[in-house]
């Protein structure tokens, strides 16, 4: 107020004033200090925010370094180092802070504030005048130009960091301040200084969380760097048959020799070296086999790229020598013949065989002739689909037709000669048996006649109309003794092609 007398009235009314100010004084207080306890509050909430998001850099560092060890090993050990840097300024910090919260009497139980938040003397008084600030300031600067220093100097120009502690450029009311005086200076109540240290935190954790973010991004670079180069030729087939053409495409192929893309065949994941992939198959069985490989790499902006090679095929056939023998090339009426076909380079699922002059069944290149009509020519006919709904034949072979080996007459596993009594009278029946002939084939006896000859008797003649003897014929063997003899002659067989045979007799002496 001015100088000089003042009557009782403008005493009274200035008295009023300063009250009225002080009260006023007291009430804007309050509301600013309330303001910096939420904002210190709020500010601690986001360095909790930010820490996750450093924590899930790092989860993505491990899981890279185990598809790309290579590659991650480096970038992970900058990340490293910006976070020791960070951590060593957090934990410098945060203790300054934790002092200065305990010099201030603490955190109330019930205002959930600093005892003494309102103290405008503390904080000046440590931070500017005891130099603590200056210190800080210093700390600050050496480490946030400590963690640039961790980047390739091409990231340096997009990278801005908020962490910093300059002085101020413009003087206030003609008076230029320390970075110290300007966040700590005169008239900075003690809750002020605790926000101020942790807006600084939280500057902190921001700029790491910067960095470690500009570190992870070379992970999603491309993984592809093309550094070596090769010509490549491919061809459909390595297998020509006469009058095809033979096509094949060539090309300049480029790879990354340091790169091990992730490559599949079939869904089974292969080995790769120096950026390329080597499929290995074993071949212990015969036919087509197709693949399709499938290479995922990384791209620049993180995601997996899928490349797809075109369907490939490759033939598996054992090694052949054809042996004909010409003067055996025969088909025997009435049962099953097999036959065998095969072309050296193309799968047996791809030939089409037919025959004339008889019936032919089966399929890749196992087959069954038949013809009941010996004494002419069957000729098999075998063509090949050798590329998609192209068929070209491949060549025609005769075989002769001929009746099978008459069979042998046998009564009581004897085709003739000496039969002890015993036996003649247990056995039943006559058999007709193929006699080495590797065909299976049945032959049916249809008449026979039976002559039993005993010594000084008069010869027993019966005929038969099946290969089973009668009841007077199996009576007539009860009563034969040694020195007898037993006779099977006019025989009668029909065999699998529908043809009479006249078998040789069966002559037995009974001993």
């Amino acid at each position: 107020m001015a100088g000089g007398k003042e009557t009782p009235r403008q005493k009274l009314i200035g008295i009023m004033y300063l009250v009225l100010m002080a009260m006023l004084a007291i009430n804007v207080s309050d509301s600013v200090l309330n303001a910096f306890r939420g904002l210190t509050e709020s500010l601690e909430a986001s360095n909790k925010n930010v820490q996750k998001d450093i924590d899930g850099v790092f989860k993505e560092f491990e899981k890279n370094l185990k598809d790309n060890p290579d590659r991650t090993k480096p970038l992970i050990e900058k990340a490293k180092q910006v976070q020791k840097l960070a951590d060593d300024l957090y934990d410098y910090i945060h203790k300054q802070k934790e002092d200065l919260i305990t010099l201030a009497g603490g955190y109330d139980a019930e205002t959930h504030d600093l005892v003494n938040r309102s103290d405008i003397d503390m904080v000046p008084r440590i931070f500017v005048e005891e130099k603590k600030g200056d210190e800080i300031q210093k700390k600050i600067n050496e480490t946030r130009d400590k963690m640039l220093a961790v980047l390739d100097s091409k990231d340096l120009g997009s990278v801005q960091l908020v962490l910093g502690a300059e002085n101020p450029k413009f003087a206030i009311d003609g008076v230029k301040e320390t970075w110290s005086e300007s966040i700590f200076g005169h008239g900075t109540p003690t809750t002020a200084g605790v926000t101020a240290l942790t807006k600084i935190e939280t500057d902190i954790k921001n700029a790491e969380a910067i960095l470690l973010r500009k570190i992870l991004s070379h992970l999603n670079e491309a993984l592809v760097n093309l550094d070596s180069f090769a010509a490549v030729a491919v061809a459909p087939t390595s297998y020509l048959l006469v009058g095809q053409p033979y096509t094949s495409e060539i090309f300049l192929t480029a790879y990354d020799s340091r790169a091990n893309p992730n490559i599949t065949v079939n869904g089974s994941t292969i080995q790769t070296k120096d950026g390329k992939g080597l499929y290995t198959v074993n071949t212990n069985k015969e036919g087509i086999f197709k693949w399709i490989a499938t290479v995922r790499i990384k791209q620049t902006d993180g995601q997996i790229k899928e490349y797809k090679t075109d369907e490939q095929t490759y033939q598996v056939a054992r090694p052949s020598v054809v042996v004909s023998p010409d003067k055996m090339n025969v088909i025997y009426a009435g049962v099953d013949n097999p036959i065998s076909v095969s072309v050296p380079g193309v799968a047996n699922e791809r030939l089409r065989v037919t025959m004339s002059g008889g019936e032919l069944t089966g399929q890749n290149g196992k087959y069954m002739a038949k013809t009941n009509q010996a004494g002419g020519i069957a000729k098999v006919n075998v063509s090949a689909e050798i590329q998609k709904g192209k068929i070209e034949p491949m060549g025609s072979f005769d075989f002769r037709i001929k009746r099978i080996p008459d069979p042998l007459a046998k009564f009581a596993g004897k085709t003739g000669g000496s039969l002890g009594s015993g036996l003649v009278k247990s056995a039943d029946r006559l058999f007709a048996v193929p006699d080495n002939f590797d065909f299976e084939a049945k032959f049916t006896i249809t008449k026979f006649n039976m002559i039993v000859v005993k010594p000084r008797a008069d010869a027993i003649v019966r005929q038969g109309t099946s290969n089973v003897l009668s009841s007077q014929m199996l009576q007539d063997l009860k009563g034969i003794t040694p020195g007898s003899r037993l006779i099977f002659d006019n025989i009668i067989a029909v065999g699998p092609d529908g043809s009479q045979r006249s078998l040789t007799p069966i002559v037995i002496n009974v001993n």
